[in-house]
């Protein structure tokens, strides 16, 4: 049977728990690398948390390119805060430049001067977009108040639905995606908007349901396991993983390929700015949910299981029948490679032709 039939039927036997302290190494290094980016390179927050004046110049029908906005940009005295983009294409091409915060005089004067510079419509080439710095920070405390809320609710409903260690596991998993992916957001330089916590709580949302899945196979394996003595946490936990493995596989190929659609073909292609930024943390965030369900979240359960002493008799109990059906199986190999034991009373075996025979016939004494 081909690996991928055995796939299809939930089949597989991949080691995913007994190979558990290569993946938390991997998911460690990995979270140190986006710490420290974090810490270090920061983000490149928008214009919605920072607070600022944004430029938006129609370049359809002109060959304007972004050196040139951001020369006539600090020639009006206020430089740009980050570098000048291109978004969209054709009819739709536009140029945006980002300011610091502005008042409305200065708006109005590094408009017209904008316009006056580039050779373009001031009213209807150029528009203006302006946002305080309160309300950026608004949005980061609601921001930071719904995730903490989502997390609350999601660990009290495992612990309720499961158990408390399989909701510590799903906390552990969707922390690693939510470090992960804002980590990758600072090393590539992606622009954090509010569109980027919508992706956010959406992939945290996905990820959970993905290790819901898996934790519910896990909860059916390991029923009544204390009292069968069957096999282990770790093996029946294991199993459940492979059980579940095409349908994660399923799922998460499924909503990759949307949302890369609209990642390379609206945002790369069209340029649609709002598109790009909903759709870079889902595709980051779908990826790494997969990766966390299958590989951080069932295995960290069964770390914390297994220090239940309970378990541990467990195990033990387990490895002992094992290593007796081991000595059972090897008993009957070890029996017919000995020679035969004659039965008292069974005639002897026939010579064979030509064969002298065992012992000399006795003399006849004179």
């Amino acid at each position: 049977m081909s690996i991928l039939t055995r796939l299809y039927r939930g089949e597989t036997n991949f080691n995913f728990i007994g190979t558990r302290k290569r993946w938390y190494f991997a998911s460690l290094v990995l979270l140190i690398i986006c710490v420290l980016s974090m810490a270090v390179r920061g983000f490149n927050v928008g214009i919605d948390f920072k607070g600022g004046t944004q430029f938006q110049i129609k370049a359809s029908n002109t060959s304007l390119t972004t050196q040139q906005v951001e020369r006539a940009l600090e020639e009006t005295g206020h430089p740009s805060e980050s570098a000048a983009q291109e978004v969209g294409s054709g009819a739709t091409r536009q140029i945006v430049i980002k300011t610091a915060e502005l008042s409305l005089a200065e708006q109005s004067e590094t408009q017209r001067e904008l316009a006056r510079t580039l050779g373009v419509d001031p009213k209807n080439g150029i528009s203006v977009d302006s946002v305080s710095s309160s309300w950026g920070s608004e949005i980061t405390k609601k921001a930071i108040q719904g995730l903490l809320v989502f997390l609350v609710v999601v660990f009290a409903y495992i612990a309720l639905r499961f158990e408390v260690r399989m909701a510590m596991g799903a906390m552990v998993a969707l922390l690693h995606d939510l470090v992960v992916a804002a980590g990758i957001y600072s090393l590539v330089g992606f622009e954090l908007t509010p569109s980027t916590i919508v992706g956010l709580l959406t992939i945290l949302g996905f990820s959970l349901y993905d290790t819901v899945v898996v934790f519910d196979k896990v909860a059916e394996n390991t029923r009544d396991l204390l009292s069968t003595g069957r096999e282990t946490y770790a093996t029946a936990a294991n199993r459940a993983v492979n059980q579940t493995l095409m349908r994660s596989v399923n799922t998460s190929v499924i909503s990759l390929l949307p949302v890369g659609g609209l990642l390379f073909v609206g945002a790369g292609m069209l340029g649609v700015g709002t598109i790009k930024d909903l759709a870079l943390i889902l595709f980051i965030g779908l990826t790494v949910g997969m990766y966390s369900s299958l590989f951080l979240a069932t295995p960290v359960v069964v770390d914390l299981v297994e220090r239940d002493p309970q378990h541990r008799a467990l195990a033990k109990r387990v490895q002992a029948k094992r290593a007796s059906a081991r000595v059972a199986a090897e008993e009957p190999a070890v029996v017919g490679a000995a020679a035969p034991a004659i039965r008292r009373g069974a005639p002897a075996p026939a010579p064979r032709p030509g064969a002298r025979p065992a012992t000399r016939p006795a003399r006849k004494r004179p």
